[in-house]
């Protein structure tokens, strides 16, 4: 497993956001996180990434406890991460928001930075070829000089996972990756998910769009008020008695 939860908690004054959750990823799979509104999936995002720490149980990152570790040092062990609300820098370029997003891969410190060294200029000329990769790869590129707060909402949410993925994780996490899309954008992030799979990442994601989910899937765990009460695959999900439960009686997820 690249990563494993046991155990997990995390309260917020008397209320239990996560509670006792057990849950494993398994390498090269897309996993998806499910649950009505409410049910502590962004929370469990936050305690992985150290955004929020967990009040107990342990999270193993390729056998590595880093339950204890700052939100600066996952993301250097290979965990990156998009948020349910769209985080970027509304006055910085396209470009310039992917390049934010290789700033610990660098090794030339403040000094060389600062100084403009050599190396330091080298580094820098590599950063902005990836970065501008990357941006190809979401289909961005000819907008790479306009700010990002210019971008249509489905394009923003594309540069966000451009930016994610300029830290080079091996873990990606996506917080609802498929809100406001239309149908078209929808469809083009599910090709673009799986082709992240078939390079060699690893995708956990949370989501709403049910459709979405039981397409690109290989494993669904579902939350309830904190609690773990299914995981499966689609088929195995859409029957699950609790489940639909927990879904208002919704009995189909098409």
């Amino acid at each position: 497993m690249i990563l494993e939860i046991t155990g997990m908690k995390k309260n917020f004054g008397g209320l239990a956001a996560i509670n006792n959750v057990n849950l494993s990823v398994q390498a090269g799979t897309i996993h998806a996180l499910i649950g009505p509104n409410g049910a502590g999936k962004t929370t469990l995002f936050n305690c992985i990434t150290g955004v929020k720490p967990c009040d107990s149980g342990k999270i193993l990152w390729q056998d590595e406890s880093i339950e204890d570790l700052k939100t600066h040092e996952i993301a250097r062990k290979g965990i990156g991460r998009t948020f349910q609300n769209i985080r970027l820098f509304p006055y910085m370029t396209v470009l310039e928001n992917v390049l934010v997003g290789t700033h610990h891969l660098g090794k030339g410190g403040l000094a060389g930075i600062t100084l403009r060294t050599p190396g330091a200029r080298k580094e820098e000329k590599q950063m902005r070829e990836f970065s501008m990769r990357l941006l190809e790869r979401v289909g961005l590129l000819e907008k790479n000089g306009q700010y990002a707060r210019n971008l249509p909402y489905g394009e923003q949410r594309r540069l966000e996972i451009a930016r994610a993925l300029a830290g080079k994780p091996k873990l990606l996490l996506l917080d609802e990756p498929a809100a406001g899309m239309n149908i078209a954008e929808t469809s083009s992030l599910d090709n673009f998910i799986r082709s992240l799979k078939d390079d060699s990442y690893t995708i956990l994601l949370i989501e709403h769009d049910m459709k979405l989910v039981m397409s690109i899937a290989d494993v669904i765990s579902v939350l309830d008020h904190g609690v773990k009460i299914a995981e499966g695959g689609a088929r195995e999900i859409q029957e699950n008695e609790k489940v639909v439960e927990a879904y208002l009686g919704k009995r189909r997820f098409d």
